[in-house]
C-alpha cells in the first residue's frame, strides 16, 4: 500500500490497474483505433477512485475497542480482545494491525477478517509474557476495504496503553480450581496419607462410640470414673516462608522464563496453598543481601502483599551470600519455620561451600532445598551419539546429571530435605513436598 492522504492508502489493486492502462496505452500507440477505448477505460478507473474514496468516507466507519486485562500473568497465555462495529452499508474487509509492546519484539502481528453491513464482531487473540513489568501497546491500526478493493482507509485506536506484567496468577487461580474439584491428582499432585497424630492438643471430652481407643487419657478416665479421652485438632498457624535465591545462578532460561520466574511462580501459588491450610505464609529473597521481605502472617491482604512484592524482584547477577542469609534468618525469625530455598547448585563444590551456612540454618528451622534439574542435558544423553564430539558431550552431560543426584545425597545425609525438580514440574512438586512435611508432622 501506498500513501494517497493521511489516512488513506492506495492498494495493490490499484497499482495493477494503473500497470495495465500504462500497457494498453504503448499499445494505443502502435494502434491508434484503440486509443478512445484506452481513454475510457482511464476514466471509468478514476471513477472507481472517486466511488471508492465516497463509500470509505461517506458515513463513520469502523469502530474498534482493545481490551486489556487489568494485569497480565507471566508465562501464561493472556487474553486480549478487540470488539469490532461496521457502521458501513456494505460488507467490508478489515486487516488488524495491532501495535504490540516492545518486548515481544514483533512487528508484523496482523489478523484479517471480514465484518457484514452493520455486523458487530468480537476477536481474541493471546499473548504470552516472559518478562515481568510494564507493557506498552501502541496504536490498534485498522485497515478497510470496500468491495471496490482500489482504496484502504486505516483507522486507530486505543493509543499508549500500560499493563503490569505479574507473577502467574493465572496458574494460582488454576491450582485453586482444580483443588475444589478434587482433580489435584491430574497434575501430579499426591494424596500424602497422614502418619500418626501430626495434630495439637485441643481438649479432654467423653468418649463416645467410633472415637479412637488410642486417646483414650487413663488419668482422667481414673479421676472421673468413666471413660474419657484426648480430642486433637490440625495444627495450624505455621510459618511458612518462600525463601528466593536471585543471584546469577538463577538466570538460566528454560522455555522462555528463567529459574527466578519459575521460582517466583511457586512462591505465589505455595503461599496460597499455605494459607488456605490455616498456616502463616511469607517471603523474602537474598543474593548479597536480604530484601523483599513480607512476614508470614494470615491476614486477608497477605497474598496481596506477597503479589506485588513479587512483581519487583530480579536477579542483579552476584555472587549470593548464603552467610548473609544465616545471619538474616537467625536474627529475623525466632520461631521454628518452614523454609523453602528456591536455588540453582550445578557442582558438588559449589554446594560444599555453602553447606555449613545451610546446616546452621537447618538446626533451627525446617529447611527444603529446592533446585533445578537441567533438562536440556537430559535430552542430550538420549540422543544417539556417533561422533567422538558427540560422545565427549554425552559423557559431560551424564556427569553433570549424576553430579545433581549427589547434591541430594550429601543433603539428605545432613537432615536436610530437598527437592530436585524440572523446572515446568515445580509448582506442583513444592505443593507435594509441603503436604508431606504437614502430614509427617516434621514442622
Amino acid at each position: 500500500m501506498k500513501r494517497l492522504f493521511k489516512h488513506t492508502y492506495l492498494t495493490s489493486r490499484f497499482f495493477t490497474i494503473v500497470g495495465i492502462l500504462v500497457g494498453l496505452y504503448i499499445i494505443a500507440y502502435l494502434f491508434p483505433g484503440l486509443f478512445a477505448i484506452v481513454k475510457m477505460l482511464f476514466y471509468v478507473a478514476l471513477a472507481l477512485v472517486v466511488i471508492d474514496l465516497i463509500l470509505l468516507y461517506k458515513q463513520k466507519g469502523i469502530n474498534a475497542i482493545r481490551i486489556l486485562p487489568e494485569k497480565l500473568s507471566n508465562g501464561d497465555d493472556n487474553p486480549i480482545e478487540i470488539t469490532l462495529n461496521n457502521s458501513y452499508n456494505y460488507n467490508a474487509e478489515l486487516l488488524l494491525i495491532d501495535e504490540l509492546p516492545f518486548q515481544y519484539q514483533k512487528r508484523d502481528f496482523e489478523i484479517e477478517t471480514y465484518l457484514k453491513a452493520q455486523e458487530k464482531k468480537k476477536i481474541t487473540y493471546t499473548l504470552r509474557p516472559l518478562e515481568r513489568g510494564e507493557y506498552y501497546f501502541g496504536n490498534l491500526n485498522i485497515y478497510v476495504n470496500t468491495p471496490i478493493k482500489l482504496v484502504t482507509r486505516r483507522f486507530q485506536f486505543g493509543k499508549d496503553a500500560m499493563v503490569p506484567n505479574y507473577p502467574s496468577f493465572l496458574q494460582l487461580r488454576k491450582f485453586m480450581l482444580l483443588a475444589f474439584s478434587n482433580k489435584l491428582f491430574e497434575y501430579g499432585l499426591k494424596k500424602i496419607r497422614r502418619i500418626g497424630h501430626t495434630m495439637e492438643f485441643e481438649q479432654i471430652k467423653d468418649y463416645v462410640m467410633g472415637d479412637d481407643i488410642r486417646n483414650i487419657n487413663w488419668k482422667a478416665t481414673a479421676k472421673r470414673n468413666q471413660l474419657m479421652v484426648n480430642q486433637f485438632q490440625d495444627e495450624r498457624s505455621q510459618p511458612i516462608y518462600s525463601v528466593i535465591d536471585k543471584g546469577r545462578a538463577m538466570k538460566m532460561p528454560f522455555k522462555g522464563l528463567n529459574l527466578l520466574d519459575y521460582a517466583i511462580n511457586a512462591t505465589l501459588v505455595i503461599s496460597n496453598v499455605a494459607l488456605k491450610k490455616q498456616d502463616k505464609a511469607g517471603m523474602f529473597t537474598f543474593s548479597r543481601k536480604v530484601e523483599n521481605r513480607v512476614i508470614a502472617e494470615r491476614r486477608p491482604s497477605q497474598m496481596n502483599n506477597i503479589l506485588e512484592t513479587l512483581y519487583n524482584v530480579d536477579t542483579d547477577f552476584s555472587e549470593s551470600d548464603f552467610a548473609r542469609l544465616y545471619v538474616d534468618v537467625k536474627r529475623s525469625i525466632t520461631q521454628r519455620s518452614l523454609l523453602l530455598l528456591y536455588t540453582n547448585f550445578e557442582t558438588l563444590d559449589a554446594l560444599h561451600r555453602q553447606l555449613p551456612y545451610l546446616q546452621a540454618i537447618a538446626k533451627n528451622h525446617l529447611l527444603v532445598v529446592i533446585f533445578f534439574e537441567n533438562t536440556e542435558l537430559h535430552q542430550l544423553t538420549k540422543d544417539k551419539a556417533e561422533t567422538t564430539y558427540q560422545i565427549f558431550q554425552k559423557t559431560i552431560a551424564e556427569k553433570f546429571i549424576y553430579e545433581k543426584k549427589l547434591i541430594v545425597n550429601e543433603l539428605h545425609k545432613y537432615g536436610i530435605q530437598t527437592i530436585l525438580t524440572a523446572p515446568e514440574h515445580l509448582t506442583v512438586n513444592t505443593i507435594n513436598k509441603y503436604l508431606e512435611i504437614k502430614a509427617r508432622g516434621l514442622l
